[in-house]
């Protein structure tokens, strides 16, 4: 996969990137880290027999039954057999497992896999999705997945022949053609990802609901409209991307509140991101007297000074969240319109009261 690299475009104090760790941050590091969580596959794997130490407590029992043993060599003897019973349990099964190595037997073959932040990065702890399929369709020209796996380094036993191994981790992916003999194939793949999280503020405030974030590929400014990447992403949500340039677009509320922002995930790092909204939540009401209850069934439009429509309802409570700056409310209620303008600022959420005469 190759590293995708140019100059981010300002984004005018909208965001603030911070790739060192934060409290929030802590338990994402430990897959975004050169941390040894998962190794590459090694040269000369060990049998699964040699795992148990069972060899320390062998030696362990002779020298306890050696100080009764030179006193007395006749009777030493029947002193013996219990640590020949202990040695059958020690050296021999290890010998055997590691004569009959394998976990793969002789007419099959084998693929380890591992996966790196790059081509310099350290490895890929978790978060993969393994898949194992045939080089060739079967006789209905469909790829059928054969093996699936989600550790970090797994080990596929397979019968000669052609695969195709697919590794995914977030929205990125690789794959790679492995020819199997009978023997162990090893495979690293490098994956230049790294993690994204968005968070949206006003002020110092971390906005507590209603806002989401699209994701799109390149910056803001190159001009091409494309589909978005991701979609109704959700504040503090983690998502692993292709290293590379990228922009959000903050969606607070439905009504005008929106900001676009450009970003850069690095590979193996967590970049925090935080679009600054200057906006506030206002909750419309038409009364027939001041302090009195809402009327139900008001229709409701929020235009600017300009005339354009921002937004539309009907209720007698419509809250709606808006960017700061000069606003105009109209009622219609039973035949009538009412009208009130109204300034929105940064922070401050208000009732806007309209009382109906």
């Amino acid at each position: 996969m190759k590293n995708k690299t140019g100059m981010v475009a300002p984004a005018a104090a909208l965001i603030l990137l911070a790739l060192s760790p934060s409290a929030e941050a802590q338990s994402l590091r430990s897959l975004f880290s050169s941390g040894a969580s998962a190794q590459e596959p090694s040269a000369d794997p060990r049998p699964p027999g040699e795992i148990p130490g069972v060899t320390p407590p062998a030696p362990a029992a002779p020298p306890a039954a050696a100080p009764s043993a030179p006193p007395l060599p006749p009777p030493g003897a029947p002193q013996a057999p219990p640590p020949a019973a202990a040695i059958p349990a020690a050296p021999p099964p290890p010998q055997q497992q590691q004569a009959a190595p394998s976990v793969i037997p002789p007419q099959l073959g084998g693929i380890q896999v591992a996966a790196r932040f790059g081509r310099d990065g350290g490895p890929i702890g978790g978060g993969l999705q393994w898949r194992v399929y045939p080089d060739k369709p079967d006789a209905t020209g469909q790829f059928r997945m054969l093996r699936e796996d989600k550790g970090a380094n797994p080990n596929f036993t397979l019968p000669p022949g052609g695969y195709i191994v697919h590794v995914a981790i977030g929205l990125a992916s690789a794959a790679k053609r492995v020819q199997v003999q009978t023997n162990t194939v090893r495979e690293v793949f490098e994956l230049s990802v790294g993690g994204l999280q968005v968070q949206g503020k006003v002020g110092e405030s971390k906005i507590a609901s209603g806002v989401t974030f699209d994701l799109f590929k390149g910056s803001q400014f190159d001009g091409n409209s494309q589909r978005a990447i991701a979609s109704d992403i959700a504040a503090g949500e983690l998502l692993v991307l292709p290293e590379g340039e990228y922009y959000i677009v903050s969606n607070y509320g439905d009504g005008n509140a929106v900001l676009r922002a450009d970003v850069r995930v690095q590979a193996g790092k967590l970049t925090e991101a935080s679009v600054q909204h200057r906006a506030a939540a206002v909750t419309l009401k038409l009364v027939s007297e001041a302090g009195g209850e809402a009327l139900a069934n008001t229709a409701w439009s929020v235009l600017t000074p300009g005339g354009d429509v921002i937004k539309e309802s009907i209720g007698a409570f419509p809250r709606v969240v808006l960017a700061e700056g000069d606003y105009v409310a109209i009622a219609r209620a039973e035949g009538k319109v009412y009208n009130r303008e109204f300034k929105v600022q940064a922070g401050s959420d208000q009732e806007i009261e309209m009382v109906a005469r």
